[in-house]
């Protein structure tokens, strides 16, 4: 298929650079690498306006960002991070209530569950008035700001859930952190569902992108991939909600 194609010519270049996960390994289509230089890419996405605005953003859980979910909290920013495969929900790091010498393990995946609070999508909208910035890694990107992920369209439903509960909104700025070696040239055809991103961050440059698509289609429940209603907490609470 088209994807697969855009994936295997990435991941042979991204493998150059890449940092192999402690449990993943190199198995990029299970996990969002962390990269050579992805400091470089926080030290650039933090002068964005848009995060110096925000007050709340979310983080996806991806290697490459962890860097930037410790970065937040230096800075006073509440961060709100998903589960892997946002299974068992979300969490939410506040540095007002963590202490500061525990923000750096906090911004780890298996740390943030130890001192971090979890949320369900009810709290997240009793104690959240708005998310200022979206952040996820991708598999790759084009110019455009379409993003080709590991295929499941985690940051999609992420989308689609804190939109459906009134936390993010047309406004809300979408950022990608990928190494230059997962900026592509070529057009991506995007579906219905697709979340865009505003800015493309990688190890080099910004690059702002113009149009791009934030769904208002909300959770498309026909279209999730067998298991996930079944496997993904929120999205249980949300179909609940309806």
């Amino acid at each position: 298929s088209h994807k697969s194609q855009i994936g295997t010519k990435v991941w042979s270049e991204l493998r150059k650079v890449a940092i192999p996960d402690s449990r993943f390994h190199h198995d990029y289509s299970s996990f969002i690498a962390d990269f050579q230089g992805s400091s470089a890419a926080t030290d650039l996405l933090v002068e964005l306006p848009a995060y110096k605005n925000a007050e709340i953003l979310f983080v996806a859980p991806d290697n490459c960002i962890q860097g930037l979910r410790y970065r937040a909290l230096k800075d006073g920013k509440t961060v709100l991070v998903t589960t892997y495969g946002i299974r068992r929900g979300f969490f939410l790091l506040d540095p007002k209530v963590i202490p500061e010498e525990r923000w750096e393990i906090a911004s780890l995946l298996d740390g943030m569950e130890k001192i971090g609070r979890h949320v369900t999508l009810a709290e997240i909208r009793e104690l959240v008035s708005r998310i200022g910035l979206m952040v996820t890694g991708t598999g790759a990107i084009n110019h455009a700001g379409l993003r080709f992920g590991k295929g499941h369209g985690f940051f999609d439903l992420e989308w689609a859930m804190l939109r459906t509960i009134g936390v993010v909104d047309q406004t809300t700025k979408t950022v990608a952190v990928v190494h230059e070696c997962q900026v592509l040239d070529e057009e991506l055809r995007g579906e219905e569902w697709d979340t865009g991103c505003d800015y493309v961050v990688t190890n080099e440059r910004v690059l702002e992108t113009t149009d791009s698509a934030k769904p208002i289609c909300g959770i498309l429940w026909d279209k999730l991939e067998k298991g996930m209603l079944e496997g993904i907490e929120p999205l249980q609470e949300l179909h609940g909600m309806n």
